[in-house]
């Protein structure tokens, strides 16, 4: 009972923070119909931005309580200026291309900014742990847990809802919906197609800043660090269903689950048992779980 109790809570904090990661990708994959593979640049952008200014507040002499909006105002700065930047001077330019096209570009977007990240701040490990620390500690079965991994848990079902009802429950939800299914016809009804990629690519970026800011404390910030995440992040929407944000949900759970189950049993089959079931899940239902198959015009 405490190894299952343990288990739960290693593989449910996982889960939230992958949630984070790759419900910005399924979006941005939605909308957009574009694998981007820059999503991972973006975590990583999000991660170093709220590291440094939360840093810098504490070098200020403030309350070290601001470092919560550091964190914020970090994930917010990079995605309002990542996602508009790159929808908008390099995806706009290949929309209707082939998905390899698509893929190559995205894919040096990633190394680009892989590199401004070493240009800007250098190679060496950022840090800041007092985000994780002030909530203070609780113990579970014995294994002390902090409280900011809890609040990692509660920030991604909160956010996790408020898309799913953005896209469900309101206007702009249902525009969007529109030129998922048809962009042709949402342009011919008055509908700025060009307006809701740029805004639906802002928000996937911000989603994939936000994991990165608040999974910083946690982590020694370093170049590179990101592309295991991302690589997970692209098992969770293969298992949950492209496009899907129910299905990130539940894809990340399964992932993080997995990978705790893996950890505390069998360590050597940490990843593999992640891909096993992406496996297994692609054989029965090639789509995901919660994926759609497409019907596409020749």
């Amino acid at each position: 009972m405490r190894l299952l109790t343990i288990i739960l809570m290693d593989g449910t904090v996982f889960a939230a923070v992958l949630f984070l990661i790759s419900v910005g990708l399924t979006l941005v994959f939605g909308v957009l119909r574009i694998l981007n593979v820059s999503h991972g640049g973006i975590y990583a952008f999000g991660a170093y931005m709220a590291t440094y200014l939360a840093i810098k507040i504490l070098g200020a002499g403030a309350s070290p309580y601001l470092t919560y909006l550091m964190l914020l105002a970090g994930a917010i700065i990079i995605g309002m200026v990542t996602g508009p930047i790159i929808e908008r001077v390099f995806l706009r330019r290949i929309y209707g291309s082939d998905q390899h096209i698509t893929l190559l570009l995205t894919f040096s977007i990633f190394l680009i900014l892989d590199d401004l990240l070493k240009l800007i701040w250098g190679t060496k490990p950022m840090f800041v742990s007092q985000p994780y620390t002030l909530l203070g500690e609780f113990s579970i079965a014995g294994i002390p847990y902090s409280w900011y991994q809890v609040v990692l848990i509660v920030v991604s079902i909160v956010f996790g809802g408020a898309l799913v009802w953005a896209v469900r429950g309101t206007r702009f939800g249902k525009i969007v919906v529109s030129v998922i299914n048809d962009r042709e016809i949402s342009q011919a009804i008055g509908i700025n197609v060009n307006r809701i990629y740029t805004v639906s690519f802002t928000l996937g970026a911000f989603c994939a800043a936000l994991g990165g800011a608040l999974i910083a404390p946690t982590i020694s910030v370093t170049p590179g660090f990101a592309l295991d995440a991302t690589v997970l992040a692209f098992a969770v929407i293969a298992i949950g269903g492209m496009g899907s944000l129910e299905g990130a949900a539940l894809g990340a759970l399964i992932v993080g689950l997995l990978r705790a189950l893996a950890v505390h049993l069998l360590p050597e089959a940490d990843l593999v048992v992640i891909y096993l079931a992406m496996i297994l899940v692609l054989v029965v239902r090639p789509e995901g779980l919660f994926g759609q198959v497409e019907l596409r015009r020749i």
